[in-house]
């Protein structure tokens, strides 16, 4: 059995890589952690361990990775989706992914980082250009600008109260919001949107863009 360390600052692409990982009989989630304190915390509790984190955790990368091996561990790193991994596996960081990939490719590159191949990196879906994202701005061009500034703060995991005081409403339009969006993008709840966004990189920055107007009105 292959332990699973993940640590991210966005919840709900910790439980959404979770969700995907748990479906594998070989591999089990031992802990998960959201800020860089907990992270060497959960390191030094859990030798031999497989650790997959976010470069938006803006860890040190050389600390990690001598931490990483002092426990005899292995470390795999989720970069964001334009963001090069070159420098993290130059520095001795197993493998890397992009948030937009898929759940086979990360379950992959997983497996073949835990059997000692180094180096792995794995595409992600729509990292290269993006007019080969027509899904992404397909849904991106039906979603109205109060929706995608929901689905801006659904991916940075905030519940519907939340969402509803950003955006000065109420739950029930929120509620209301959320079906036509479901709708659109054809999911079935938060978890599926967020991982759906990830996924189509016209959408993410398109959300992106929308939740950097909410920060700049509030």
């Amino acid at each position: 059995m292959n332990k699973i360390i993940l640590a991210d600052n966005q919840a709900i692409f910790r439980a959404g890589t979770a969700k995907v990982l748990t479906m594998e009989d070989d591999f089990r989630i031992i802990a998960q952690c959201g800020d860089a304190e907990r992270l060497y915390q959960v390191l030094e509790a859990f030798r031999g361990a497989t650790l997959l984190f976010a470069s938006a955790l803006k860890l040190n990368i050389n600390q990690l990775v001598e931490r990483v091996r002092a426990q005899g561990s292995l470390c795999i790193v989720i970069a964001e989706n334009s963001e090069s991994t070159n420098s993290y596996l130059a520095a001795g960081v197993h493998g890397a992914a992009h948030r937009s990939v898929s759940g086979p490719a990360l379950i992959d590159c997983t497996r073949r980082v835990v059997r000692g191949e180094r180096g792995v990196k794995v595409a992600g879906l729509g990292t290269g250009s993006q007019d080969e994202d027509h899904v992404g701005a397909r849904v991106r061009d039906r979603l109205t600008p109060k929706e995608m500034k929901i689905v801006a703060l659904i991916v940075q995991g905030c519940k519907n109260k939340e969402i509803a005081m950003r955006l000065t409403t109420t739950e029930q339009v929120i509620k209301n919001y959320l079906r036509s969006i479901y709708d659109k993008t054809g999911v079935s709840d938060r978890l599926e949107l967020a991982l759906f966004t990830i996924h189509h990189r016209m959408l993410a920055e398109a959300a992106a863009a929308a939740g950097d107007l909410i920060l700049q009105t509030h």
